[in-house]
């Protein structure tokens, strides 16, 4: 028997409206169970498999079969980032909230490319609210919501390469990059992100153009070694245009000296793209702001509202000072789509106009009711609270003589290792323990790390982003790490 519907329900509403209770049920009892159940559980071969190879049915299946089989097979093995005792990476919990305007946005699935419609103005307002957040320049400014943070990147940093073409005297949409013109050279830290590298390469540039420059003792980018790298590129014939600053560092949560780096940019006439992916919103932190001091005067900036505010993924948002020119960049409209501004469904200037995407998808809905439910004060003591929880954990670290800490704490992500007496000195053991501990903890569901290295020294990472971690959670997680550990050793 078929059980081929009508995809839209518009002749059995009702029926939608079941399937829409049957759906909150389901997420509510994950949600309200959560703690109760492993942060991780390990798939089997034949639970992996049963999904790999899953057939496609000739006649289709009952949406309440569809749902089940949900709760069933897709439920049971989440990633763990909604468990208070998740903290690996850089993965939120969803607010409850943002769930909800999910569901609501795909209800309208508008095209959000531009047109007179709700979802347009609601992208204008909040993209405006995270400027106002973060002291971004809003005056003449613009952005827009993309998938994530290195989209956003991606979107800033194409900007700055059509701005210092412009500056030289080349339309780079139109003749592209060639050998006539210097070699583009951009600049970031050993610590900046990996989105950086994929960046320069899909513009054309190569990886020669990313002069990686070393770190302080801090892992924010050594000043001396920037300018040294700048200058030596300007004798050897190459054009210097852009510094990528990090105001959080996936690795540490290092914010590096934006003022100063606005200072060099203002100086030598480079593009200031800063990658606040994780760590910008700590700015709402007054224990942590003033390590974001000159974030107002950078040229672009890459923020992901799906990190630390819970907005479900994907929610990322690209800054940029220059709103023509940012049009400039991007704009190219076809014959179908050209409307003339304020009449029709024309509305305001197309965020197409200001991006890669034609089609967009409704993120701004999750976004506006995440940020007007909690308030600019609700914001910020979230924020100050998982910051509170991190020094928690530092102090703990610092105080255990089998544990130490590898790197300082500017934000929710805290670098330690494990250290038994028994292995003091023995660099090689200390970290194939360590290494070993992380895969150990995953698969004991009882907390969730993850692992990273710094200067060639490989640490354990916990990151704090779930409003549900409390004190305990921070001293279990000592406790959980010294138990696999003592058992790893004995079983060495």
């Amino acid at each position: 028997m078929s059980h081929q519907i009508d995809l839209t329900f518009s002749d059995d509403p009702e029926r939608f409206r079941r399937l829409g209770y049957l759906a909150v049920d389901l997420a509510t009892d994950y949600l309200s169970h959560i703690r109760k159940q492993p942060v991780f559980h390990p798939m089997t071969p034949p639970e992996r498999q049963e999904l790999l190879e899953e057939k496609l049915t000739e006649e289709g299946i009952a949406p309440e079969e569809l749902l089940a089989d949900i709760r069933d097979h897709i439920f049971t093995h989440p990633m763990g980032n909604g468990h208070p005792r998740f903290f690996g990476w850089v993965n939120s919990p969803p607010a409850s909230l943002g769930i909800l305007a999910d569901l609501l946005a795909a209800t309208l699935n508008p095209s959000c490319a531009g047109g007179d419609h709700a979802a347009i103005y609601l992208e204008h307002c909040v993209v405006r609210w995270l400027m106002e957040l973060l002291d971004f320049p809003s005056e003449h400014s613009t952005g827009l919501l993309v998938s994530g943070g290195s989209m956003a990147s991606l979107t800033c940093l194409t900007a700055a390469r059509y701005w210092v073409a412009k500056k030289e005297g080349w339309n780079i949409r139109k003749q592209g990059l060639n050998p006539q013109h210097p070699q583009l050279m951009l600049y970031t830290s050993q610590e900046g992100h990996s989105c950086i590298h994929k960046t320069v390469e899909l513009l054309g540039l190569g990886s020669d153009a990313i002069h990686i420059v070393p770190t302080d003792n801090d892992f924010r980018i050594n000043i001396q070694a920037l300018r040294e790298a700048i200058r030596a590129d300007r004798e050897a014939g190459r054009r210097p245009f852009c510094i990528v600053a990090s105001a959080g560092t996936v690795n540490t949560g290092a914010i590096d000296p934006l003022n100063t780096l606005a200072d060099i940019c203002a100086e030598e006439d480079l593009w200031l793209h800063v990658d606040g992916a994780y760590g910008a919103v700590g700015k709402l932190d007054p224990a942590a702001a003033p390590l974001f001091a000159g974030l107002k005067r950078v040229h672009s900036l890459a923020i992901d509202p799906h990190k630390w505010l819970s907005v479900p993924v994907e929610c990322g948002c690209a800054l940029v000072y220059n709103k023509q020119l940012l049009r400039e960049t991007f704009s190219l409209v076809p014959a179908y789509l050209q409307v003339e501004e304020g009449k029709g469904f024309a509305g305001l200037p197309w965020f197409s106009e200001y991006g890669f995407q034609q089609t967009r998808g409704f993120r701004a809905l999750k976004l506006w009711i995440v940020l007007q439910s909690m308030g600019r004060q609700g914001l910020a003591q979230r924020i100050s609270r998982h910051n509170t929880l991190a020094q928690h954990l530092a102090s703990l670290i610092d105080t255990e003589p089998d544990f130490e800490r590898v790197a300082p704490v500017s934000l929710s992500i805290v670098c330690f290792r494990y250290v038994p007496s028994q292995l003091h000195g023995n660099e090689p053991a200390i970290e194939q323990l360590n290494r070993a501990i992380v895969p150990a903890i995953q698969a004991s569901g009882e907390a969730f790390l993850t692992g990273t290295e710094l200067r060639d020294q490989f640490a354990l990472r916990a990151c704090i982003l779930h409003d549900a971690t409390t004190e305990a959670d921070i001293a279990a997680l000592i406790e959980i790490i010294r138990r696999i550990g003592e058992t790893i050793t004995r079983q060495a």
